[in-house]
């Protein structure tokens, strides 16, 4: 076991957003792992990156006024120090845009050429003649051609459903300048998937994915591997393609190989030999750790470009499913949005590493981060039963032994039993059945606690003739007490660094190679956990719904804005904007997009459709208060005539909230 050598890493987070607490169930997990692996003493290496390319970071930093280079440096910074406070200690963490991922995507990239894996051919693209650069779809806006709703993306309509080309898009202009997109050809590459289709389908089905990551693997197979464009035309942010002035590496080429560069920047850096981990036959083991939303590209494109490049394939590739809160999915309305910085700005981030471990395991399930759950496990486990046996004994051993623990080991069973369940334990980290180790290593505390009460020190110390009794005793629950916290080093390092203060003795190895501490001088005791506040639970709800609930507003004029380019106020006025209760949510048989909702709007009852499918699920939003346009003209869809319209705002697809009213609305109630 302790030759293996192992290379670890996270998916890497794009350089256009803050960091949140979706996006911290991947490196917590990844990070526990790896910690346990450290632990056992082998060679195992984290490294990220932050994904720095492509038109969003180009725009944004064209919109701060300022380069893109400027940009990413700003976001490594707030990214990096996110993960540094949450205790995810990456071995390195690098950018995609650095010397060697320009390297390593050029040799790529090469290699896949002169193989024979590369094509190109002209295709026909919208093209912004003022920006002077193509228009991916969702930079293309227009009036649906199937039910001429406005302001709807390049490839698919919000409103009726229908999916369509950007060419097909009445009205169209682009979402940067507002100029009308012209058509124009321009020659791509491509990498021929389908060239790796055999080694893809032996590489499924040798037990490297989950299973039912591999099951949805083999039905992209079996439907075929289609061509994949690896260029975009400048001006594009990021690598040029060799020998292909103006033509640039689509984002997700060279992202992936993004791990490649931060590993070979860790290797100059600590002098460890790169190619041994990434050559053809490598006998160092490699893991990817990334959300079930990636699979398509981790293990389809990933695998095929490094056999084309005649390199290693990974070991395994471990997918995890998304974070939702209190039931739902993240909601920026509710306040549940939440930002990694939000949340270190009010409560512990051990707590939330401790939660999510407890609830993770080796599926590709979701996992919910449930408020009430979250501060009953905190506070019961936690600083009830693990903490709680450190300052029931330590103040014993203080006060009456000048901080000594007894020379003997009074109970040895007891203490081999602990020993005992570390293989179950450390079996269940390294399969990343993280749930299935708390609840071990909690049992075990409910042990030592029963030995506790069983023995009553707080009795013993008011006894004559008890003094030794009282020692042992105590000094026994304070050697199980270390023994926890050595199974949680991996989930709580920084309760483990102040444990180990106080233990005096430093735990740098797995569980199974610990001895008590006998006629050990230990160091004062101080609070390791407190309980979890239900008031700094509130205001982090409460600061994340102030602030993303401005950001809605924001959007929410801004789509009043698109509809056209100023209005009066009169024209304003004529708006007949109500409280509406939705009485009934529908799904609308045939549309992707669509909700048939029933609303009560005061003096009647309108059916209205509103293209918010992606957001809502119908049983989410019966009996909820919402905005609405009674004024609106009914309008006649394929699926039936809609009578109104539900106000919502965000930049789409998930991310769609419904424009809600404060507390004490009733329906029917005008809005001035």
């Amino acid at each position: 076991m302790t030759n293996r050598k192992i290379l670890v890493t996270s998916a890497l987070p794009y350089a256009n957003g803050p960091i949140h607490l979706g996006h911290l169930v991947e490196y917590i997990q990844t990070d526990i792992w790896v910690r346990f692996q450290k632990q056992r003493g082998l060679a195992c290496y984290y490294v990220c990156a932050d994904d720095t390319h492509g038109t969003p970071i180009m725009l944004r930093a064209d919109k701060e006024g300022i380069t893109p280079e400027t940009l990413i440096a700003k976001v490594w910074e707030q990214h990096f120090a996110d993960f540094s406070d949450f205790g995810v200690a990456f071995d390195n963490y690098h950018s995609t845009h650095s010397e060697e991922n320009k390297q390593l995507s050029a040799m790529v990239y090469t290699r896949l050429r002169d193989g024979g894996h590369i094509s190109s051919r002209t295709i026909t693209q919208a093209y912004d003649p003022v920006k002077e650069m193509f228009l991916p779809d969702r930079f293309i806006k227009g009036d649906c051609p199937k039910c001429g709703a406005k302001d709807q993306y390049g490839d698919n309509c919000e409103v009726c459903g229908a999916t369509y080309s950007p060419t097909e898009l009445k009205n169209a202009v682009s979402a940067i300048s507002g100029e009308k997109p012209i058509a124009k050809d321009s020659e791509h590459y491509f990498f021929d998937l389908s060239d790796f289709a055999e080694q893809l389908a032996a590489w499924i089905n040798a037990d490297h994915l989950q299973p039912e990551v591999a099951n949805k693997m083999a039905e992209w197979l079996q439907s075929g591997l289609q061509q994949w464009d690896i260029s975009r035309d400048a001006p594009y942010f990021g690598f040029e393609i060799p020998d292909a002035p103006g033509k640039y590496f689509y984002v997700w080429l060279d992202a992936p190989i993004g791990y490649m560069a931060s590993f070979k920047n860790l290797c100059a850096k600590n002098g460890l030999d790169f190619d041994e981990f990434w050559q053809k036959d490598s006998s160092t083991e490699l893991y990817h750790f990334i959300g079930k939303d990636i699979i398509y590209f981790h293990a389809l494109f990933w695998p095929a470009m490094l056999t084309g490049a005649n390199l290693r394939t990974p070991t395994a590739i471990f997918a995890h499913g998304f974070l939702t809160v209190n039931g739902e999915k993240m909601s920026k309305s509710r306040g549940t949005f939440i930002t990694a910085r939000t949340y270190l700005e009010h409560l512990n981030p051990e707590y939330l590493r401790y939660y999510f471990a407890a609830k993770l395991s080796a599926g590709i399930d979701d996992i919910d981060l449930n408020f009430d759950d979250f501060s009953q496990r905190v506070n019961s486990d936690l600083v009830g039963k693990v903490v709680n046996i450190a300052s029931r004994c330590s103040g014993f051993i203080a006060k009456r032994f000048d901080g000594m623990l007894s020379a003997q080991c009074v109970e040895t069973e007891l203490f081999q039993q602990f020993i005992s369940a570390a293989p179950v334990i450390a079996d269940f980290y390294e399969s990343r059945e993280f749930g299935k180790a708390m609840r071990e290593i909690m049992a075990l505390a409910d042990k030592a606690n029963a030995y506790i009460d069983d023995k009553k020190p707080w009795l013993l110390a008011k006894q004559e003739g008890e003094e030794q009794a009282l020692q042992d005793v105590c000094s026994v629950g304070i050697n199980l007490f270390r023994l926890l916290v050595a199974y949680l080093k991996p989930v709580l390092p920084a309760l483990a660094q102040q444990a180990q203060v106080f233990f005096n003795d430093e735990i740098s190895s797995w569980v199974d190679s610990l001895q008590p501490l006998l006629n050990h001088k230990i160091n004062e005791f101080k609070p390791l956990m407190t309980r979890v506040d239900a008031d700094k639970i509130a205001a982090i709800v409460e600061a994340s719904k102030e602030n993303l609930e401005k950001s809605a507003t924001v959007a929410a004029v801004k789509q009043f804005e698109a509809i056209a380019d100023t209005i009066s106020f009169d024209d304003f006025a004529k708006l007949d904007l109500r409280i509406a209760k939705i009485i009934k949510a529908d799904h609308v048989e045939g549309s992707d997009k669509l909700l048939q909702l029933t609303v009560d709007i005061g003096d009647e009852t309108r059916t209205i459709f509103s293209g918010i499918k992606s957001a809502y699920q119908p049983e989410d939003l019966q009996g909820r208060l919402t905005l609405v346009i009674a004024n609106l003209a009914p309008r006649k869809m394929r699926f039936g005539v809609s009578e109104g319209m539900v106000l919502a705002a965000g930049p789409g697809d998930k991310e769609i909230w419904l424009l809600s009213p404060d507390s004490g609305a009733v329906a029917g109630m005008r809005v001035k």
